[in-house]
């Protein structure tokens, strides 16, 4: 025989399969969601406000260069400071007054041009600019106020040209220049820090995402966790759950399914505990009779009564055993619509054949006048059981009384025998399957030890409960008692 271990190779794949785990995870998924979702947000919110910023600067150009040829004009309409008569036709006063009195703004320059000529210009303006002849000449020729856009030595130029009109000649033209490249640099310095601050919040976002991404989907891994270590012989693991969001919800109900299984389990192991336990005795008793078979007739006809009693006896130890683990099912009742007072005669005629006693119905509904949803043949299979345990614990001639009652929205229904009682120590384990109680008139009962846990299973079906009362020296008395809610009466019968 030869065993394989894992090689080195299988070691070192472990740990990338669990990486893999992780990259392919929800946290991952959820938090590279988030990072594209941002990152696309910020690449949006950082384009806007670019084209919001260009949008302005634009405004901002026009503006200063309206406002320049509007102000020349204003002076074209006054008088010569110097003469203090109108301008009239002298183009040169004019220019010469306004680049007197005005000083451009940063980044924007004067240029006049008289008969087609360069003129006069404002100091910091780029003498470069007009060095153009065909740009001098097209500017020379403007008849009203036209924009243009040129590349020039000093660099991209948005200029305004308006004419100053001698009747329909034109004898001058005033050109405002912009000079937007300084402006749109400090605009582009703006955009690249608002991207480098917008990708540091990216980082810092992301890493924010990535840990609490974590502590949302801790409630996850801890399900996980737990679901590795459970195991058929150990379900008592838990989630541990805090809060009121969906997660916890989660774990609540991933807790309640672990109740379920852990009961299940443990019915399933009872159920095998108990099947061995009495099973174990009448399949002795049946192999020591085969064993000792011998060839006398008498001797086999009894000894074949005795193994038919056992095996009669073993048939209703797995049948009441199916009644006990059907009790969890769906299916376990089938409720429908009874009449209480018909229900509680016929289980009376039934217990009545039982055996030989005093057998009394001491109270119960008159028929047609409660009805109720419920399983009426799991009800009489309940009461049986508790007739058939009174019978057991009684003698012939003995009182065993039927009562049901209809009160408070609940069905009462009690067997009350005349026997030797229940005593205290006994109460707490009567229901529990196969417990005999010590008063049985029989040496070995017939009984299987199962019939109240069925009583106690039929009662927990229909939302009930059973209860024993045994006053000392009085006998007792067994209660099933079920909600009947809503307690339904038809209508053809209250009308």
């Amino acid at each position: 025989m030869t065993t394989t271990e894992p090689g080195p190779d299988a070691a070192a794949g472990a740990p990338v399969t669990r990486w893999r785990h992780r990259l392919a995870g929800v946290r991952t998924r959820v938090v590279v969601g988030y990072v594209i979702l941002l990152a696309a947000a910020l690449a949006a919110a950082t384009l806007v406000i670019r084209q919001v910023l260009l949008a302005r600067l634009e405004e901002q150009i026009e503006s200063a260069l309206v406002q320049e040829v509007e102000e020349l004009r204003q002076l074209v309409t006054g008088n010569d400071p110097a003469t203090g008569e109108p301008f009239g036709d002298d183009v040169e006063a004019i220019f010469r007054t306004f680049l007197a009195r005005n000083v451009p703004i940063e980044h924007e320059g004067f240029y006049t041009i008289v008969e087609e000529e360069p003129f006069l210009r404002s100091s910091a303006a780029p003498a470069s600019l007009l060095d153009d002849g065909a740009l001098v000449a097209r500017l020379a020729a403007v008849q009203g106020a036209e924009r243009f856009t040129v590349d020039s030595a000093a660099g991209e130029a948005r200029l305004l040209a308006a004419p100053l009109l001698g009747g329909s000649d034109v004898r001058g033209t005033f050109v405002v220049a912009y000079f937007p490249s300084s402006d749109r640099a400090e605009l582009g310095s703006a955009i690249r820090t608002i991207a480098f601050v917008g990708f540091g919040v990216l980082v810092v976002s992301s890493i924010v995402a990535w840990s609490l991404a974590g502590r949302v989907l801790r409630p996850v891994r801890d399900l996980t966790d737990t679901a590795r270590r459970i195991e058929e012989r150990d379900l008592t693991a838990r989630i541990p759950v805090q809060g009121e969001d969906e997660l916890a919800e989660l774990g609540r109900t991933f807790n309640a399914m672990l109740d379920r299984l852990q009961a299940a389990f443990g019915a399933q192991r009872d159920f095998l505990d108990d099947v061995a336990h009495e099973l174990r005795t009448p399949i002795t008793i049946v192999r020591g009779h085969l064993e000792l078979l011998g060839d006398d007739p008498a001797d086999r006809r009894e000894t074949l009564a005795v193994v038919t009693d056992e095996l009669d006896r073993m048939s209703r130890y797995v049948g009441d055993l199916l009644v006990v683990a059907k009790a969890g099912q769906p299916d376990f009742l089938r409720p429908e619509l009874v009449d209480v007072g018909e229900l509680v005669e016929g289980m009376f005629v039934r217990i009545e054949a039982i055996a030989s006693r005093d057998w009394l119905l001491e109270r119960a509904p008159t028929p047609g006048t409660t009805w109720a949803v419920a399983d009426g043949e799991r009800l009489t299979q309940a009461v049986v059981n508790l007739a058939t345990n009174a019978v057991q614990h009684t003698s012939i001639g003995d009182q065993i009384g039927l009562g049901a009652l209809v009160a408070d929205r609940q069905l009462r229904v009690w067997i009350r025998d005349s026997g030797p009682g229940v005593e205290p120590a006994v109460r707490a384990r009567l229901f529990t399957r196969f417990s005999r109680g010590a008063g049985s008139r029989h040496e070995r009962p017939e009984g299987t030890g199962l019939g109240l846990a069925i009583v106690a299973a039929i009662a927990n079906a229909h939302g009930g409960r059973v209860d024993v009362y045994s006053p000392p020296g009085e006998g007792a008395t067994f209660a099933l008692t079920i909600p009947l809610d809503p307690i339904v009466v038809p209508e053809e019968v209250t009308t």
